[in-house]
C-alpha cells in the first residue's frame, strides 16, 4: 500500500492516546498509544512508534511496535522494524535487519486450521532393550546405524 492507497493518513507529527478502529486502509507515521483495529491494510511508517494491539487485515511495519498483533492475511516486517510482542497470521514476511522479540504463530490454514502435528521422536541406541541392541550390531535388527 502506497499514500495514495490511504483512506486515513496520521502524520509523523500527531501523537494519539487511545483506541483507533477503521473498516479502510489507513497509514501511521506518528505516535499511538492504544489499539489498532482496521479492517484494511494498515502501514506503520519508518517514523511511527505504537504502544499497543493490532487487529488487522494486511499490515506492513517499518517503525516501532511493542504490543501484539494479529492480522488476518499478512504481516510485512521491513527491514526497519523493530517489533516487541507476539504475532500471528496467515502470512509472514521478514526482511533482513528486523528487530522482533516474541512468539510467531504463522498458519496458512487459518485459525481453526490443523492441529499442529505432535513431534516424533526417532528410537536411538541407548532407549532399545538390551537384546534389539546385540541383533543391531549384527545387521539383522529393524534399526541401523
Amino acid at each position: 500500500m502506497n499514500r495514495d492507497q490511504a483512506k486515513t493518513v496520521i502524520g509523523d507529527d500527531v501523537e494519539i492516546s487511545g483506541n483507533i478502529k477503521c473498516e479502510g486502509n489507513i497509514q501511521i507515521n506518528g505516535k499511538l498509544n492504544g489499539d489498532l483495529n482496521c479492517g484494511g491494510e494498515a502501514l506503520i511508517g519508518s517514523t511511527s512508534a505504537i504502544k499497543g494491539n493490532m487487529s488487522i487485515e494486511t499490515v506492513s511495519i517499518m517503525g516501532q511496535v511493542n504490543g501484539n498483533i494479529t492480522a488476518k492475511d499478512k504481516i510485512e516486517l521491513k527491514s526497519t522494524a523493530r517489533l516487541h510482542g507476539d504475532i500471528r497470521a496467515k502470512r509472514l514476511t521478514v526482511e533482513d535487519g528486523v528487530t522482533f522479540v516474541g512468539k510467531v504463530e504463522v498458519n496458512p490454514a487459518g485459525s481453526g486450521g490443523a492441529q499442529p502435528q505432535q513431534q516424533v521422536r526417532q528410537p536411538e541406541g541407548n532407549d532399545l532393550p538390551e537384546e534389539q541392541s546385540e541383533t543391531e550390531e549384527r545387521g539383522k535388527g529393524l534399526f541401523r546405524r
